[in-house]
């Protein structure tokens, strides 16, 4: 009964933003002692379409994320991993020093990198742009692969070590199919936080790098509420699009599902 209420108040929290935002994308602002509005008007649509660079802008911010994700799953799972299962010297002061971008104003790194990436050659690049994205989405993905592999811990691995079992075999049929809820977390933070990243990406990308954020916040100074709800749909869309469309990917590569329900000492998949 619990479970149902939570999820009955879930869906009402995220549906009722979005029916507010398609609402007002077609009929505008209704305001008390005006006529209800029935007939439904593109023309905020029409104005986003207009807009020159949106199409390259929607397409760069998506081939950032899609690097910023593949980067944040390589080094959250091993570093997620180490810190989990594995003791060394300065563990703490490590892991400490990992989570410190997330106490920081995105300004002050910003603001201290552009220098670095100048002479590496990285800024004014996409590639550039991809790499700072790693500091605001990385501590995430440490913290979550971290607590998932806290999770698993050691048994299961030991035990194939000993018979033998490969690196590779051990985390594609032992370690994948236990680490898919963090894998999602990780999926739609790590898209999320990139597409909606405006300073870093102004700041390192110079104006040369135009992504979604570069032109959605300029909106935001407008006072035509139908145009920022149409805006607002649309940067909605493509996080939870490239979200399912990596989880697709994704399963393509998971052999076991798992299991809801574990027994004794039972394998956890089915």
């Amino acid at each position: 009964m619990k479970q149902i209420g939570f999820y009955s108040a879930t869906l009402l929290f995220f549906l009722f933003p979005v029916c507010f935002f398609i609402y007002k994308s077609f009929f505008g602002i209704w305001r008390w002692g005006e006529a209800f509005p029935v007939d439904p008007d593109a023309r905020a649509w029409k104005v986003i379409a207009g807009e020159g660079e949106l199409l390259s802008a929607v397409v760069v911010s998506v081939a950032i994320a899609v690097m910023v994700l593949i980067l944040n799953l390589l080094i959250g799972l091993t570093a997620g991993k180490a810190f989990a299962l594995h003791r060394f010297r300065g563990k703490v002061i490590l892991e400490s020093m990992l989570m410190m971008p997330l106490f920081l104003p995105a300004l002050v790194v910003a603001a201290g990198l552009q220098l670095v990436f100048i002479r590496l050659g990285l800024a004014d690049t996409w590639l550039g742009v991809a790499v700072v994205h790693l500091i605001p989405t990385v501590p995430y993905s440490i913290k979550l692969f971290k607590s998932a592999y806290e999770g698993i811990g050691t048994e299961l691995i030991e035990q194939s070590m000993l018979l033998g079992g490969g690196a590779m075999d051990r985390f594609r049929h032992i370690e994948l199919p236990q680490l898919i809820p963090a894998m999602n977390s990780v999926l739609f933070l790590t898209v999320v936080i990139s597409l909606g990243q405006y300073v870093l990406t102004a700041i390192i990308g110079g104006g040369s790098v135009v992504t979604l954020s570069m032109i959605y916040y300029p909106f935001t100074r407008t006072a035509d509420e139908s145009v920022m709800s149409a805006f607002s749909l649309m940067f909605m869309m493509i996080p939870l699009i490239t979200y399912l469309i990596s989880v697709m990917v994704l399963k393509l590569f998971i052999p076991y599902r798992p299991s809801k329900k574990r027994r004794g000492n039972e394998t956890p998949w089915n």
